[in-house]
């Protein structure tokens, strides 16, 4: 059995209905979720106050908004109606953070091993994938890779080991033939899609919970270990990758034309309670926005390249450019403002050196592997206590007044 590797957890975007605000205020929000505008499954108090600004008596948004969040375990209605229950909002689509994953139709046909919470299978099928293998049904075909397993294996094992980590090495070290043993120095390995980055993220506890990006860094470094090699991704989704971003302005953007807009809506903004992956992203995207006209500039793209150490977290000009024009057309928005709430990840009662250059120096990266950390892209636009005052600073910088 050949297999294509894609791994995936909890990443969300979602996409309400609105109605067409002043002509010269044309913007649109990027809500992140967890630690925004709810903890678990419980809403912070600021968020209904934001939504009396932004929802209006027929129950629709005054201005665009998405809701982009690392949270993706389950099909998109679901977490539409989950979301529209908990805030009393009318949420019509949501997008997961797997949502760009149907911007990669050459890998729709291939045989996919899909790997991560919720009902992965009808996931995998809803962003286009056709032939899917589910963990769960690989170590059914093979039982005797899954020693790991509490049940299967023998007793003189270590009992604390993922499956899921098992079995994608399994399918990695041996090009997807699992009849095969494991070919620790053949490069390059099958192709490795990723979605969500998040180190960790904020549900009722009170401190941060492991995120996917602990999964990754668990991958990455048993990989590492085992051949000496770094793993490869085809891309990364979810915050703070460009991906993501540009899927959400992508939404923005549709929605001005369904509702025939004549003016495009130029600026976005995006608020978040995570630095690592709501600010970087934010900040990121907008980086892309304002030096995108001149990305054949070498100097310009080398400052991109710079940011992130990485050409897997920013594909090159022409890669950009051409995935993203022949499946969503390039953006309209020319900047992505970032706004950092108090209410979840981020501590702003934690302690600063006075010195800058020793706080920077010391700074301990939540971001993943692939993005280099750039002190540039995880400070903040403007840092608020809550999710209502963003909004209201946001209409106020905008000079916007709901009709």
């Amino acid at each position: 059995m050949r297999l294509f590797v894609t791994s995936y957890v909890n990443n969300v975007t979602m996409l309400c209905h609105y109605r067409i605000p002043n002509m010269d205020s044309l913007f649109g929000l990027l809500f992140d979720i967890d630690g925004v505008l709810v903890r678990g499954r419980l809403p912070i108090p600021a968020a209904k106050k934001a939504f009396e600004k932004l929802v209006d008596s027929q129950g629709q948004f005054v201005v665009p908004v998405v809701f982009v969040t690392n949270a993706g375990n389950c099909l998109r209605q679901t977490k539409a109606d989950q979301l529209s229950h908990i805030l009393g909002v009318p949420v019509n689509q949501v997008i997961m953070s797997h949502s760009p994953l149907r911007m990669f139709k050459k890998f729709h046909d291939k045989c996919v091993l899909v790997s991560g919470q919720g009902p992965v299978l009808e996931i995998a099928k809803n962003v286009g994938f056709k032939n899917v293998v589910s963990v769960d049904m690989l170590r059914e075909s093979y039982p005797l890779l899954d020693v790991v397993d509490h049940n299967r294996r023998p007793k003189l094992l270590p009992i604390r080991w993922e499956t899921n980590l098992q079995l994608i090495i399994d399918v990695l070290l041996t090009n997807g033939n699992l009849n095969n043993v494991h070919q620790t120095q053949k490069m390059p390995h099958i192709p490795l899609l990723a979605c969500n980055m998040d180190l960790m993220w904020m549900a009722e506890a009170h401190s941060p919970r492991f995120g996917h990006g602990t999964f990754l860094v668990c991958l990455e470094n048993i990989y590492k270990k085992i051949t000496g090699k770094d793993l490869k991704y085809e891309a990364l989704m979810g915050k703070p990758s460009e991906l993501t971003y540009h899927f959400a302005e992508y939404l923005i953007r549709f929605q001005a034309m369904q509702r025939q807009w004549k003016l495009p809506i130029t600026s976005l903004y995006g608020i978040g309670d995570n630095l690592m992956t709501d600010i970087y992203g934010a900040n990121l995207y907008n980086r892309y926005l304002e030096e995108r006209v001149s990305r054949k500039n070498p100097k310009a793209v080398a400052k991109m390249v710079a940011a992130t150490g990485s050409a897997t977290a920013v594909p090159q000009e022409e890669e950009i450019d051409n995935l993203w024009e022949s499946e969503l057309a390039l953006p309209s928005a020319t900047s992505c403002k970032s706004v950092l709430v108090c209410t979840g990840v981020y501590d702003p009662n934690a302690e600063v050196p006075s010195d800058a250059n020793h706080c920077i120096k010391e700074t301990v990266f939540h971001g993943h592997r692939d993005f280099r950390f750039d002190p540039a892209l995880v400070e903040p636009g403007h840092i608020v206590h809550d999710v209502a005052e963003a909004v209201g600073l946001i209409f106020e910088q905008e000079k916007f007044v709901p009709q």
